[in-house]
């Protein structure tokens, strides 16, 4: 196992960080319709993460950053019209770098949101995914993670889902 230390991202990191986004994310590329892809990377790239509160935590190892994850506060528009405001934050646009996956990073960037969820006083914390992204899901759900269908929507009326979750903490 790698050593992995988190942090807080730097305001001079966040375009390595939305250009790492979306190599993480490469490989769904093939797998979506050009318009639903194009609509990711533009997600992925854009500057919502930069809103209020929004907190981006980095994992580094030796030095390099190989993974990052943006927590976003209650009560934010994180998706624009698609869904309500939530009443708990979410995570979103995790990401670890191909060669680093495997290796834990995933779980402790999920495990920081969780902690820093916790202090400051939520009991509970949510993200959403496509339900393309497999591994993902796999990874949300043995860390406790339950669907929340009630606020799943359709980003590119392509019929592909974005899941909700939520776990209680």
């Amino acid at each position: 196992m790698v050593k992995i230390e988190l942090c807080n991202a730097e305001k001079e990191m966040f375009q390595s960080i939305r250009e790492q986004r979306i190599n993480a994310y490469y490989e769904y590329g093939n797998l979506l319709p050009e318009k639903h892809w194009n609509a990711l990377k533009k997600s992925l790239s854009s500057n919502v993460d930069e809103q209020e509160g929004v907190e981006i935590i980095v994992a580094t190892v030796l030095g390099k950053i190989v993974g990052s994850v943006a927590l976003f506060p209650a009560k934010i528009n994180a998706y624009g019209d698609l869904i309500d405001e939530l009443d708990y934050p979410e995570i979103r646009m995790l990401a670890v770098e191909s060669d680093y996956r495997g290796q834990g990073i995933a779980s402790a960037l999920i495990s920081e949101c969780i902690n820093r969820t916790k202090e400051k006083g939520f009991d509970a914390i949510g993200l959403h995914t496509g339900e393309f992204m497999k591994n993902a899901i796999s990874i949300y759900e043995r860390i406790g993670f339950k669907r929340l269908p009630k606020f799943d929507f359709e980003p590119a009326n392509d019929g592909i889902i974005v899941k909700a979750y939520q776990m209680k903490i």
